[in-house]
């Protein structure tokens, strides 16, 4: 039977000598050759009849190595469920003394997942945002829907530009006097009071009708995607070529009719529908952010460093690239390295808690996934990639922790189900204005 001795404990790291005997050693492979010569082809032998001492000359070095490998994996596994511990990692295994003549000795460093209690949910208060969907705005989404498949008319009488109106330009920019890549162009068609251009730049030409010449001067914001251009002053210099105005929307069949479906009131409900469903999208992230807030607030457990640091360097590679690319947030700018490390590692241990308690909790209540919740999941992930459905269903199906991509999601919302029916839950009427801006508000 293996001794084994727990010499360190410091936090989640476990630290422990194990000796196994060395006739529990001789025995397994004993037990191994003997396996091997049940089935062993050798020359001048019949199978079954090989000698041991044969079979330890031809195949002794190979067996004893599967009897390390296999002595090793089993009495690990038992150390750590004799003990109660969960492997946040895989354990690391260090080979002391595996001579054929002595004991078999390792060590055995692991860490381990920490003790998690979940809290009581039903101390939890949340506020659930929700907005109505009103004739009002069916009919504003109907319209924007027409407006942006119909082509707009050009306007033949000789009237200024106004806001809704699309005009036509030709358009050349400096910043400080030099001409910079993305800042000219002909023919652009641009809606006024969509706001697709920078600062003032669509205020500025309205008024304006067609020959016109102007120099616009405006300002990039100081949170620029380009950094090289953040913050800087420019002057464009512009010539509108057209005025276009968005074709007259009628509320009828025939509109209908166009966009697929045979009637106005059937256009109507499918609008309200998926009005209905993004509200109802909203409002789940808002309160599902709520109850993460909430639930970090109300534990507090050590997280193992292993999987804290794989959290941290999976966020840093993605914010080195984002830098590497002039994409700096607002929040990151004007601070150095040292400061943002310490900020994403504070995000990292955040999800990394987060992520045990919900798989607690999961394991908990035995939350799982019904196969076809799992294989509808994996149908439409394959339908966002027309003409490769096969190709993705073939990588989730056959890459080794593919598929937990995409049933580890799932659970998780199954897990804020859960979490949700215990919490006291009120809902707050708002704006379908005030709806729609709450995801940039959480960013």
């Amino acid at each position: 039977m293996a001794q084994v001795k727990e010499v360190s404990k410091k936090g989640l790291q476990r630290e422990f000598t194990v000796t196994v005997p060395k006739a529990t050693v001789d025995g397994s492979l004993q037990s191994r050759l003997e396996a091997i010569g049940k089935t062993a082809k050798l020359p001048g032998f019949r199978p079954g009849k090989v000698p041991m001492d044969v079979l330890k000359k031809r195949y002794g070095t190979s067996a004893r190595a599967e009897v390390l490998d296999e002595t090793v994996s089993s009495v690990t596994e038992k150390a750590l469920t004799e003990r109660n511990l969960r492997p946040a990692a895989q354990p690391k295994i260090e080979l002391v003394n595996f001579a054929e003549d002595k004991d078999l000795e390792f060590k055995l460093e692991v860490e381990v997942l920490p003790e998690v209690k979940p809290a009581d949910f039903s101390k939890i208060s949340l506020e659930k945002p929700v907005a109505e969907v009103t004739d009002k705005t069916v009919d504003e989404a109907i319209q924007r829907i027409a407006k942006n498949m119909r082509e707009p008319e050009v306007v033949s009488e000789a009237r200024a530009a106004k806001m809704g109106d699309v005009i036509v330009i030709d358009f050349d920019g400096t910043v400080n006097g030099e001409r910079q890549p993305g800042m000219k162009a002909e023919g652009h068609k641009l809606e006024l009071g969509s706001k697709s251009f920078i600062d003032t730049f669509e205020d500025q030409l309205v008024g304006s009708k067609v020959g016109d010449k102007k120099t616009i001067k405006v300002k990039f914001p100081d949170d620029y995607h380009a950094t090289n251009l953040a913050g800087q002053k420019a002057e464009f210099a512009v010539e509108v070529k057209e005025l276009r105005q968005p074709k007259p929307v009628e509320m009828n069949d025939e509109l209908a009719k166009e966009l697929g479906l045979p009637s106005i009131d059937k256009l109507r409900e499918r609008v309200k529908d998926d009005l209905g469903s993004n509200y109802n999208d909203i409002s789940r992230a808002v309160i599902k952010r709520q109850l993460m807030d909430k639930l970090a607030e109300a534990h507090d457990f050590e997280v193992p460093g292993g999987m804290l640091e794989r959290e941290f360097n999976s966020i840093w590679q993605q914010v080195e690239t984002g830098k590497a690319r002039g994409q700096i947030s607002k929040e990151d700018k004007g601070k150095n390295d040292e400061e943002l490390r310490k900020e994403y590692r504070s995000i990292a241990e955040r999800r990394v808690r987060l992520g045990l308690l919900l798989s607690e909790i999961a394991q908990k209540q035995k939350i799982i996934l019904k196969p076809d919740e799992l294989r509808n999941a994996l149908t439409a992930e394959a339908r966002r990639f027309p003409g490769q459905e096969k190709a993705v269903i073939d990588y989730y199906t056959q890459t080794e922790g593919a598929i937990d991509r995409l049933r580890m999601p799932l659970i998780e919302e199954k897990v804020v189900d859960h979490i949700l029916s215990q919490a006291k839950v009120t809902e707050k009427k708002v704006s379908a204005d005030e709806l729609l801006k709450m995801p940039e508000e959480m960013e």
